[in-house]
């Protein structure tokens, strides 16, 4: 099923590049808004681009963000690759507002499910994860300054209503990722579970963050339990989900919005 998510996810953002934006000059944000650039001033196929450049970047990823993340970031961007490549460019709608709203709209949807499948769509994202778990700098500022790049160089490359249209989109698309995944920055996970010391070594295998564990007794069973805590940024939610269900399906977790951290976000290297 999984599959299936992040398959339908990068044939929608394909959808968005060739039908509405790019027929436009209308870019996306991240690596993808290059990738367009390089279509549309060289006889590199917009695909292609993409392709070389997210290539690099997903095998740094590999080895210092999860594996299973980047796998399926590297299927998403496979996909949409080969989509670009094949489907053809061809204008749905005349107007360049409807399109830059609705292919940032459309581009969105399909990233946020390629996102609640555990993946990306590459580019910036990769960018914005890795830096911020070597420096812990707010990945929201460094996308937003990346996507600033972007603009710029569609304004002074095409034309200043083009970088508009071109902001517009990744707004829109910004937004719709936001509603369909979660808007939150950072997550506070609260997980309860019988099988603590099990849930604690997996997370540390897996997640590069720092985690708390303490003791607890169940209210009504009277039974022991263990308590772990944990902070993690957006990109994370549903691979420590997953992680969670792999030891424990039956384990209590709360999940809250974090509004800041103090101190180390992420696990110092041993």
């Amino acid at each position: 099923m999984q599959i299936v998510g992040m398959l339908l996810g990068s044939l929608i953002v394909v959808v968005a590049f060739n039908l509405f934006l790019i027929p436009h000059e209308v870019l996306s944000s991240g690596l993808s808004g290059i990738s367009m650039i390089l279509g549309m001033i060289s006889p590199v196929n917009t695909g292609v681009a993409n392709f070389l450049l997210n290539f690099p970047l997903l095998i740094i990823g590999y080895k210092m963000l999860g594996k299973k993340f980047i796998v399926n970031s590297i299927f998403s961007v496979i996909v949409i690759s080969i989509g670009l490549y094949i489907v053809p460019q061809y204008a749905i709608a005349d107007d360049m507002i409807l399109s830059s709203i609705f292919g940032g709209a459309l581009t969105g949807l399909g990233v946020g499910i390629v996102f609640r499948c555990s993946g990306s769509t590459g580019g910036f994202d990769i960018i914005g994860m890795i830096v911020a778990r070597k420096r812990d700098f707010p990945i929201g500022v460094l996308l937003s300054g990346m996507n600033a790049v972007v603009i710029l160089i569609s304004g002074f490359m095409f034309d200043w209503d083009s970088a508009l249209y071109t902001l517009v989109s990744i707004f829109v698309t910004g937004k719709v990722v936001d509603a369909i995944y979660t808007d939150h920055a950072k997550l506070t996970l609260m997980i309860i579970t019988e099988k603590g010391e099990e849930m604690r070594n997996h997370l540390l295998k897996n997640l590069y963050r720092g985690l708390t564990v303490m003791d607890g007794v169940g209210g009504y069973s009277n039974n022991q339990r263990n308590v772990l805590i944990t902070v993690i940024s957006r990109y994370e939610l549903n691979e420590v989900k997953n992680l969670i269900t792999e030891v424990d399906s039956c384990a209590f977790v709360n999940i809250t919005e974090t509004i800041e951290v103090m101190g180390l976000f992420h696990r110092p290297s041993p």
